[in-house]
């Protein structure tokens, strides 16, 4: 399921550029991965390619878009209108892909009545009338870490069955409450161990030379402490 949007991401590409077939070793290319892997992924969801034509684009990208519930319109709240609640509210890519987001909330007297990405932000008692009827919207939790748990009760407690947590801490849920993490500083802790491992072992990417993780060769040791301290400002 984590691959899925890989794939309705290239197939959207694709489409807009007037394809329409696409083999499994072009999808798998723009998708970023191997071509075995996503005949397997695709044959799991009973999409057969043709030999020697591939995979008709639009049909592949309605089957994929219905598996992952694009076929609806999905509501989207935002609990903490920091900075990254800000950037959120902003971000133009959620209603291409059929998320819309219907409300902003905060507890900080400074920020609630603020108007955002045009829509007022609301203090979190109102919680449970915007959510409306359970699993009718998915809330995107945007706090800092000390404050994530006692917020997440809050939404479950008004309805909230799916939860996108970019607090850096684990969440308690009950049964029935789908959480999905973002954690930047583990991303860049992740790629921090590879600059390090590449450093240590001398092998530095020339310029020009290919290099499919996305990194520069140079060592992230002097800038990882300041990187991470941002992300935890942002978050």
């Amino acid at each position: 399921m984590a691959r899925l949007p890989q794939y309705l991401r290239a197939l959207t590409a694709l489409a807009e550029a007037g394809s329409r077939t696409v083999s499994s070793e072009a999808l798998a290319e723009a998708a970023g991965v191997g071509s075995a892997k996503l005949r397997k992924d695709l044959s799991h969801l009973g999409s057969y390619g043709t030999r020697g034509v591939g995979y008709d684009v639009t049909e592949l990208h309605r089957h994929i878009a219905d598996r992952l519930g694009q076929a609806a319109s999905w509501r989207v709240v935002i609990v903490g209108v920091g900075n990254l609640g800000h950037a959120l509210a902003g971000y133009s890519g959620f209603a291409s892909r059929g998320f819309t987001v219907v409300g902003l909330f905060d507890d900080d007297p400074a920020v609630v009545g603020q108007v955002v990405g045009g829509l007022r932000v609301l203090p979190l008692d109102d919680l449970a009338q915007v959510l409306g009827e359970p699993a009718s919207a998915i809330a995107v939790l945007a706090v800092p870490a000390r404050h994530a748990q006692a917020v997440c009760d809050r939404l479950v407690a008004a309805g909230a069955r799916s939860i996108l947590n970019f607090a850096p801490t684990v969440l308690r849920v009950p049964d029935g409450v789908d959480v999905r993490k973002v954690d930047l500083a583990s991303e860049l802790q992740i790629l921090a161990f590879h600059a390090q491992r590449r450093t240590a072992a001398g092998s530095v990417p020339q310029p020009g030379a290919a290099n499919p993780r996305g990194a520069s060769g140079a060592s992230a040791g002097p800038l990882l402490p300041h990187a991470l301290r941002r992300v935890e400002e942002v978050v």
